[in-house]
């Protein structure tokens, strides 16, 4: 069992390289094949986790002793879920490029799978210089894919992207290497030394800070979010999934696995200005929001307002804030994904995102109004779907933190179903569109009724059945509120 991860991860590695060596006409179905063997891989440690046994399918191996690094992985109940979201959306995101003209398939999909790996290290890693590696090392696919297969202004916003996201893992290096310098004896990377070191109040600041930007941009938080709408709106929407869908789960993972327990007085004393940033950030990204006439672009907007409400709810301190926030990331995982997805259907059959230049679909397209619309209602947290539990968990937690937060972090529940069912309103809606509009939009291609049938299964399956998630990471969210308390 202790080498399973282990073998995942070896398997994912092997991955690229099998693609990279194989004729440019197979790239496609070789990474979804793959891709689909890695999520079978994962899905197989559902039959053995235990969630009460903590840390799991550990792996330890020393890498640079003279400096105490190690190659150490393992999944409690808060990676577990996270990890399964890796591998679980990454054969859809391949999927979903099907019937797309993708230019250099190989390099792309080699740059997807090598996302998958990375990511999957981030959840994983047990070593803070591990962590770290990782980390960068998922930044490096997803810039070449937003930079080489984005929109025509692609250098200008990756090349901010790239600041941004560089300037905060460099202060999260700086906090990692103060953290193993107050290690006592032969220092230690280890996370568990980290949660057993005690820091004083001004220590723990300082790493609260370092840490927090770092993960404050990736999220992102209020006001370090300005690299966010336009990278998502401009990189291929395989990019945009992978970021929206996982890589901003890196940033809220991180929040809660090496903020909360290494400096707890930190966060007692930060707290609150982590928590207005988040709330700021919901009200202001919803606010924006319902500005927008570019579909994909709402969509970005309405991702920062719900990325604000998972951060707020972790900062609640609360057991109700940190299990909604986990069972959300999930839900915002899969139901964003969704959304960027009908985004680009709508895009590549009729040249636009622009909603006033839409409207009537569903009149010719019933199927494709049914998706949207149950995709569309979960984004919203209409109740029986997967939407519905995070954020009730979330909002009971930050009232219980303060009534007033509450009432301002509502925002994204209202104005989101204002948005929401407005644009669904422009699109799908209204007059229908001219005979020769109404052809242009052609019906669901078999990839696409996969892709979004497999979405909405889980949409329900979650909605319906949360306890499959809670479960899981309960114990894992009780522990981590102990080492605060």
């Amino acid at each position: 069992m202790s080498k399973d991860l282990l073998f995942i991860l070896i398997f994912q590695f092997i991955s690229i390289l099998i693609l990279l060596s194989l004729p440019g006409s197979k790239n496609r179905k070789t990474a979804l094949i793959l891709s689909i063997i890695n999520f079978v891989l994962a899905f197989h440690t559902f039959f053995e986790f235990n969630p009460d046994k903590g840390f799991q399918y550990v792996s330890s191996f020393e890498w640079i002793p003279s400096l105490g690094i190690h190659f150490k992985i393992g999944m409690d109940g808060i990676g577990f879920l996270l990890f399964q979201l890796t591998n679980f959306l990454v054969p859809l995101i391949i999927l979903s490029s099907f019937n797309r003209e993708i230019k250099n398939p190989k390099a792309f999909y080699s740059l997807i799978l090598l996302m998958q790996l990375s990511l999957n290290g981030v959840f994983t890693a047990m070593d803070g210089f591990l962590f770290y590696i990782f980390w960068e090392l998922a930044l490096l696919p997803i810039w070449f894919i937003c930079l080489f297969w984005g929109g025509s202004d692609s250098k200008r916003i990756t090349l901010k992207f790239f600041i941004y996201t560089l300037t905060g893992s460099l202060l999260m290096l700086a906090g990692l290497i103060y953290l193993y310098l107050q290690t006592p004896g032969e220092h230690s990377f280890d996370l568990h030394a980290f949660y057993d070191l005690q820091l004083t109040e001004s220590q723990q600041s300082f790493v609260f800070w370092m840490f927090f930007i770092a993960f404050a941009v990736k999220i992102p938080i209020f006001p370090l979010h300005t690299w966010q709408p336009d990278t998502y709106t401009d990189s291929p929407t395989q990019g945009t999934m992978l970021l929206s869908g996982i890589m901003l789960k890196m940033g809220i993972y991180g929040l809660i696995r090496w903020i909360l327990p290494v400096a707890p007085e930190g966060v007692q004393q930060w707290g609150s200005i982590a928590m207005i940033l988040a709330v700021t950030g919901i009200v202001y990204a919803s606010s924006i929001a319902l500005a927008q006439k570019d579909f994909k672009r709402m969509i970005a907007y309405s991702s920062i307002a719900h990325v604000g409400l998972i951060s707020a709810g972790i900062f609640s301190l609360t057991v109700e804030g940190l299990q909604g926030a986990m069972v959300q990331m999930l839900a915002h995982g899969v139901n964003v994904v969704g959304l960027f997805f009908i985004s680009d259907m709508i895009f590549s059959r009729m040249n636009t995102r622009q909603m006033e230049e839409l409207g009537g679909i569903a009149h010719s397209q019933k199927l494709f109004s049914i998706f949207f619309m149950i995709i569309l209602l979960a984004s919203i947290a209409l109740p029986l779907t997967n939407g519905f539990v995070g954020e009730f968990l979330l909002l009971t937690g930050i009232y219980k933190y303060g009534a007033w937060t509450a009432v301002f972090a509502e925002t994204t529940v209202i104005l989101g179903a204002v948005y929401m069912l407005r644009s669904y309103k422009a699109i799908m809606l209204g007059e229908a569109m001219e005979l020769q509009k109404q052809e242009k939009f052609t019906p669901l291609c078999g990839n696409e009724k996969m892709v979004l049938g497999i979405i909405i299964f889980v949409i329900l399956l979650t909605g319906l059945f949360p306890k499959l998630l809670t479960d899981i990471s309960g114990p894992s969210v009780n522990e981590i509120l102990n080492q605060i308390k």
